[in-house]
């Protein structure tokens, strides 16, 4: 039990069903739809489109989507929601014409967006409501206004300008200019006719018509490759979830082209540590964790990619031999100074929130834009604004995750599941771009090793051995003790003070021999989980 008397929240306990979101509004949604007789399913897909208008810079209908389904909580479907390159966006093209990255403002960066496929088809196959039906709270908010909150007010102010390079975006997303600040009311009135459409008309509303017109437009005025075929070919699958075994239970993935894998190595190369003899602030904790996510996101970067146009071990990489081999790597004492290749080669913003109704469905679902607001694109006439996904991929021919007409980029979007003997005990997930990985690794320990309350995992101080950092530097955040700090440092990291918070998590855990649900949201965040 936490302690009362230190600022902070509690996990939150209820009999019949709970959601989880990284905004109130959202987790209203989907409280509001479970009660009024929707499932888990009807409630994830309200409560996900409520925060494509009201958290407009983590993520949108022109994104992409995973899910992990567990009907009457027996079993994991795995459902793959990313959009796929257009035809015309091969490799070549992008050599002859001096491109040797993928800008994030450019029609470039745009995958065809998977999301609203995505839940038309999971609501199709496993939700009891009508699409337009759980679409309504999202259509009430983008046509008669939301307020800003507080963290999507600190994200929108550090957006301005790249939203004030492109009309459409700063017409909607820019105020005199500026943007919208705590407690101001915004309305989304073309994002409201859009969802509209998609309410009356389910996928067509998206891919066909007048907003599937105004999407390809616009992308091809800028010079992008997309065409209405490659919006007609749109679709998202199920796929076969991947597991690893970790402290009696199973934590399950999406498979790539997302990084679920990534946290499934780390898990394994952490089961061997005997991490629970530690201090769980301690810096050889902290130090350990490093160093696996170090050598799990250099397996990323050499590997991961679409598995329906690359060759991705699969089977190699989560096997306890090769956790063995990366275990043996780690020096308990000290940073390693350089990682090896690796063996395995032959390679930001998001909402998560789970849902669990009186049926025990179990709903992992996670919806991005990647990076905050994404491309910062906004379709002119469907108010569509465009996800940056494409820059998952790499232009280098030889690479497996080298961009290619349809094919999927990596992924960094993963939401996770956990079973014992056969029944689902808890959706969960952490947003974060890069961090969602290792992120899941973090959370799972806290939980496992220390025996944490659910909130008091999800509150636990974060470090981050950044990928994108070009020195290998190391996030921290402000809540770590300095003294931990230093001895970090004394170790070879070289941490700095993060930006923003990392990351943002939700999680719901079932207790079968109580009968009743815990659930617990991001502090980090402006949202929060709800009960009945």
């Amino acid at each position: 039990m936490r302690l009362l008397d230190v600022p902070g929240r509690s996990t939150v306990h209820a009999p019949v069903g709970m959601a989880a979101t990284s905004q109130p509004l959202s987790t209203m949604a989907a409280i509001q739809i479970l009660q009024t007789g929707g499932n888990a399913m009807d409630a994830a897909i309200a409560a996900v489109a409520v925060q494509c208008v009201v958290e407009p810079q983590s993520t949108g209908i022109g994104g992409d989507c995973f899910c992990l389904y567990s009907p009457n909580s027996e079993g994991v479907i795995a459902f793959n929601g990313s959009g796929r390159a257009p035809a015309g966006a091969a490799a070549e093209w992008y050599a002859e014409n001096g491109i040797g990255e993928l800008p994030r403002q450019s029609p470039h960066s745009v995958t065809v967006p998977g999301a609203v496929d995505a839940w038309a088809q999971l609501s199709a196959d496993h939700g009891t409501m009508p699409l337009g039906d759980v679409l309504e709270p999202a259509i009430r908010y983008a046509r008669d206004g939301f307020a800003v909150n507080h963290r999507v007010s600190f994200d929108w102010a550090r957006n301005e300008e790249i939203l004030a390079g492109d009309p459409a975006s700063a017409e909607h997303y820019l105020k005199d200019g500026k943007a919208y600040e705590l407690g101001d009311k915004v309305r989304l009135p073309l994002l409201a006719k859009t969802l509209e459409e998609i309410a009356a008309k389910g996928r067509a509303g998206f891919y066909e018509g007048w907003v599937a017109e105004d999407m390809v437009g616009f992308l091809s005025s800028l010079g992008g490759h997309h065409t209405r075929a490659d919006f007609d070919a749109a679709v998202g699958e199920y796929v076969e979830p991947i597991k690893t075994a970790y402290k009696g239970h199973e934590v399950w993935e999406c498979p790539p082209n997302g990084q679920g894998i990534v946290a499934l190595e780390m898990l394994n190369i952490l089961g061997g540590m005997e991490l629970d003899k530690l201090d769980p602030l301690s810096a050889e904790r902290l130090h350990i964790e490093i160093e696996a996510a170090r050598l799990a996101y250099c397996d990323r970067e050499a590997v991961l990619a679409d598995p329906a146009q690359s060759d991705v071990p699969v089977g190699k990489w989560l096997s306890r031999e090769y956790a063995d081999e990366q275990r043996a790597l780690i020096d308990r004492t000290r940073r390693m100074p350089a990682l090896p290749p690796s063996p395995l080669a032959g390679h930001q913003d998001t909402v998560y929130l789970c849902v669990v109704d009186k049926d025990r469905n179990a709903v992992s679902f996670i919806n991005t834009l990647f990076m905050s607001f994404g491309s910062a694109l906004t379709a002119p006439r469907s108010g569509v604004l465009l996800h940056n996904r494409g820059q998952g991929f790499v232009l280098d021919p030889g690479h497996p995750n080298c961009i290619a007409p349809g094919k999927r980029p990596m992924h960094t979007i993963i939401p996770g599941m956990v079973t014992k003997d056969g029944r689902t005990v808890m959706p969960f997930g952490v947003m974060g771009g890069h961090y969602q990985a290792c992120g899941h690794a973090h959370f799972l320990t806290n939980l496992f090793e220390w025996g944490m309350d659910l909130q008091e995992a999800i509150d636990f101080t974060r470090v981050f051995p950044d990928v994108a950092d070009p020195d290998g530097r190391v996030q921290i955040e402000s809540g770590l003790p300095d003294g931990v700090r230093r001895q970090l440092d004394d170790m070879g990291h070289e941490t700095y003070l993060a930006s923003s918070p990392i990351g943002g998590a939700q999680a719901i855990w079932i207790d079968w021999e109580r009968e009743i649900l815990k659930g617990a949201s991001e502090p980090r965040k402006d949202g929060l989980a709800i009960g009945y």
